[in-house]
C-alpha cells in the first residue's frame, strides 16, 4: 500500500478512535497516539527519502562519468543541457520531483567536471509533524587527465605467430589499441606508448652501431675475418696464433641478445663492461625497437612492418619493455610533478619459451623471466600477460607468474580473441584516465 493511503486510512482511524467517547480515557490515548504514529511514519519517511538520496547521487555520479566524454570540446550552454538531459533520463521516481543540476567544467590543472544536484522528495507520513517535504542536495566530481599513461606493448614477433592468422590479428589488435590510446589522451603529453618486437632477440636497430651501450665482444668473436680462413671465429683463430679482423660495425644487423646476468633480469643504465647490451648478428632478428612516443603515425608504421621470424625469448622482450619505459638507451620523457603517471606492460606471446642467449629448456628460461617480472613489478610497473593458444600448448605458468594479478592474463585459443582481449585492456587503460 502507498505511504498516502497508510495516512489516509490512520487519519480515518483517528477520527473514528476520538469520536468513540464510550470510554472517557479514549480521547486522551488517541491524542497521545498522535506523536507515536508520526514519529513510526517518519521512520518510514527517512528510510525512503535515504534511498532516493542514495539513487540521486549515483544518477549524479554516472552523469558526471559520462560528460567527462565530451566536456572539452562543449561551451557552457551545451555541457549545461547535456547535464539536465542526461541525468534526467536515468534519474526517475513518482515520489522526487524539481531536479535540477548546474555543470561547471575547468582545465586548470588537467580537466574536472563538477555537478551540483538539488531535488525535493515528498513525505508521506511526516506531514503530521509538519515535514512535507526533504530537499536533496548532491554533488559528484570527476577529475581526468591528472592521471598519464606509458605504455610499452611487448609483442611476439616469432615465426609460429605466422600461423592461424595471428600475426594479421596483432596487427589489427594493436592498430585498434593505439587509436584507443589516442582517443584518451586530452593533450599529446597523456600518453606514450613504445612498442618491443622480440624473438629470441630483439632489434635495437643498426642505425645505432656507434653508440657506447653496445657490447661487441661476442659479435666480434663471431664476425670477421682470420688470417688463415680455417678458422671461422675469433677463438679459434687467435688459439692457433692467426690474426683475426673483425667486421666493421656498421655491418651489424641491429640484434641484441640478453644482457650477463643478473643484468639481464634487471633496468640497469647501459654505463660499462657487463651492463652494456651484447651485439650479435641472429639471422631471424625481429624488426627494430620503437621507444616510447606519442607519433601515432609512426606507431602504426611500426606495427605494419612486424614480421614474424625466429624462436621464442619472453624475457629479453620483458626486459627491454622496462627498459623503454624509465632509461637509457631510450630517451624517456620528463615528468610533470602536477600529474600521476601510469606504467604498464602488455606482453603477448603465442609460444612457450625455446631459446635465449644460455639455455634452450624452457624451465630455464622461465626461471631467468621471473626474475625479470619480480622486479619489474617491485618497481610499481603493472603488468599484462595474454598467450594465444592455437597450438594446444599448456596454460604457461611464467605469465600466469607475471602477470600483475589474475585478471591481467588472458588465455586465448584462436586469433580473433586477440583482437577482443586488446580492446578490453585499451578500455580499461583508458579508464585509469579517469577518476571520481
Amino acid at each position: 500500500m502507498r505511504g498516502s493511503n497508510v495516512l489516509q486510512a490512520s487519519q480515518q482511524a483517528l477520527s473514528q478512535f476520538v469520536q468513540n467517547t464510550r470510554a472517557g480515557v479514549a480521547p486522551m490515548l488517541a491524542i497521545a497516539a498522535i506523536p507515536l504514529i508520526g514519529a513510526v511514519g517518519a521512520a518510514v519517511d527517512y528510510t525512503r527519502a535515504s534511498a532516493a538520496r542514495t539513487a540521486f547521487q549515483t544518477a549524479l555520479d554516472s552523469t558526471a562519468l559520462m560528460l567527462s566524454r565530451t566536456a572539452a570540446t562543449q561551451n557552457n550552454a551545451q555541457l549545461q543541457a547535456a547535464a539536465t538531459a542526461y541525468l534526467n533520463a536515468i534519474f526517475s521516481r513518482p515520489d522526487t520531483s524539481n531536479v535540477a543540476v548546474t555543470a561547471t567544467y575547468s582545465n586548470a590543472t588537467g580537466s574536472t567536471i563538477t555537478l551540483n544536484g538539488t531535488a525535493t522528495t515528498a513525505m508521506d507520513f511526516s506531514g503530521i509533524l509538519g515535514v512535507a517535504q526533504v530537499n536533496l542536495h548532491a554533488s559528484s566530481t570527476v577529475t581526468w587527465g591528472n592521471t598519464r599513461l606509458r605504455v610499452a606493448l611487448v609483442l611476439d614477433n616469432t615465426g609460429s605467430m605466422s600461423s592461424a592468422g595471428k600475426m594479421d590479428a596483432l596487427k589489427t589488435a594493436t592498430q585498434n589499441l593505439l587509436n584507443q590510446l589516442k582517443d584518451a589522451a586530452s593533450d599529446p603529453e597523456d600518453v606514450y606508448v613504445s612498442i618491443v618486437p622480440f624473438s629470441k632477440d630483439v632489434n635495437a636497430d643498426p642505425a645505432n652501431y656507434d653508440k657506447p651501450w653496445v657490447r661487441w665482444d661476442l659479435w666480434e668473436n663471431e664476425n670477421g675475418t682470420c688470417s688463415n680462413n680455417s678458422y671461422k671465429t675469433k677463438s679459434s683463430c687467435e688459439s692457433h696464433s692467426k690474426t683475426w679482423t673483425p667486421a666493421a660495425h656498421d655491418t651489424w644487423n641491429g640484434c641484441i641478445t640478453d644482457r650477463d646476468q643478473n643484468y639481464d633480469t634487471k633496468n640497469t643504465e647501459p654505463t660499462a663492461g657487463a651492463m652494456l647490451f651484447p651485439a650479435e648478428q641472429f639471422n631471424s632478428c625481429p624488426v627494430p625497437v620503437l621507444g616510447l612516443t606519442n607519433n601515432w603515425t609512426t606507431l602504426a608504421d611500426k606495427v605494419t612492418a612486424m614480421n614474424p621470424v625466429g624462436n621464442t625469448n619472453q624475457a629479453i622482450g620483458l626486459q627491454w619493455g622496462w627498459q623503454t619505459l624509465t632509461g637509457a638507451p631510450f630517451t624517456v620523457p620528463a615528468v610533470d610533478s602536477n600529474y600521476e603517471y601510469k606504467q604498464v606492460i602488455i606482453l603477448l606471446t603465442d609460444g612457450m619459451n625455446t631459446e635465449n642467449r644460455w639455455y634452450s629448456r624452457q624451465s630455464s628460461i622461465d626461471s631467468r623471466q621471473e626474475k625479470t617480472c619480480d622486479n619489474i613489478k617491485a618497481a610499481g610497473i603493472t603488468i599484462w600477460a595474454v598467450q594465444v593458444n592455437t597450438g594446444r600448448d599448456p596454460t604457461s605458468s611464467v605469465l600466469q607468474y607475471c602477470a600483475s594479478d589474475s585478471q591481467k592474463f588472458f588465455l586465448l585459443t584462436s586469433a580473433n580473441q586477440i583482437i577482443t582481449t586488446f580492446g578490453q585492456i585499451g578500455t580499461a587503460l583508458s579508464n585509469l584516465r579517469v577518476a571520481m
